[in-house]
């Protein structure tokens, strides 16, 4: 366990309706390390978001959550960053604004924390834009600034629900990259949730397979493409149409 960083144990997970009782997860199990990048797959409305909303503590499930960052395998606050399918940026606030706002929601008053979010900001380009506002930058800046603000806080564990599903296919490709470079940069662990079989492949160190609703684990594979390759550069590599192709194919069982 030295290296673990969240563990889920025997998830179940009902949705209550005014007609019936659905169960959207069915004893999933998951185990992720410091340092993974692991893509979640699945059909449409198996309930793969509905995992992230576990791990973030947003709403109530069966089973066990562990924290191993936690002394005690407690919740913490800002173990976990979660960036949304669009960069949710407020437009009426100029990019460090939106950068320091979880600080400022979070009453964090420490410098280092603020001096790490201005390093950031340098350290990818945005640093120039800090005074503009969201509207004033192309899609690909506000999500790369998105990033930003949720690695200020220091989480350890990115939640990632669809973040580029919201571009444009030629930006998306751009800023999977960006964001990829950033996350690894930064040595973060993270958990992505996608529909698109080749993003998780371009990304992932390792991609695991839901079924049907109730939702469980079919598959799990490690990806043995070189980790040192851009998504872009990944999407080239000689062994990714066998993966599409497999991974494909276990989607439409």
């Amino acid at each position: 366990m030295k290296n673990t960083l969240l563990k889920i144990t025997d998830l179940n997970l009902f949705y209550q309706t005014e007609k019936a009782e659905i169960q959207a997860i069915s004893n999933l199990n998951l185990m992720v390390n410091k340092g993974e990048f692991i893509a979640i797959i699945g059909p449409s409305g198996c309930g793969k978001t509905s995992i992230l909303s576990v791990i973030a503590g947003l709403i109530e499930y069966e089973g066990k959550v562990e924290f191993f960052s936690c002394e005690d395998g407690s919740f913490r606050e800002n173990l976990i960053g979660y960036m949304l399918q669009k960069d949710e940026l407020f437009s009426h606030l100029t990019i460090e604004q939106n950068i320091f706002l979880p600080l400022k929601i979070k009453k964090i008053k420490d410098k280092k924390q603020k001096s790490k979010g201005i390093n950031l900001l340098k350290k990818y380009g945005l640093y120039d834009f800090k005074n503009c506002y969201p509207s004033e930058l192309s899609g690909g800046m506000r999500q790369r600034a998105a990033l930003i603000r949720t690695l200020t806080f220091s989480p350890e564990l990115l939640l990632l629900d669809e973040p580029f599903s919201a571009l444009d296919y030629q930006t998306r490709l751009n800023v999977c990259d960006d964001v990829y470079s950033i996350i690894k940069k930064e040595a973060k662990t993270a958990l992505l949730v996608t529909h698109d079989i080749s993003e998780a492949i371009s990304c992932a160190d390792k991609i695991l397979v839901l079924s049907q609703r109730p939702a469980r684990v079919l598959y799990t594979h490690e990806i043995n493409i070189d980790k040192s390759l851009s998504p872009l550069k990944r999407r080239e590599h000689p062994n990714f149409s066998a993966w599409f192709e497999k991974l494909w194919g276990e989607l439409n069982l």
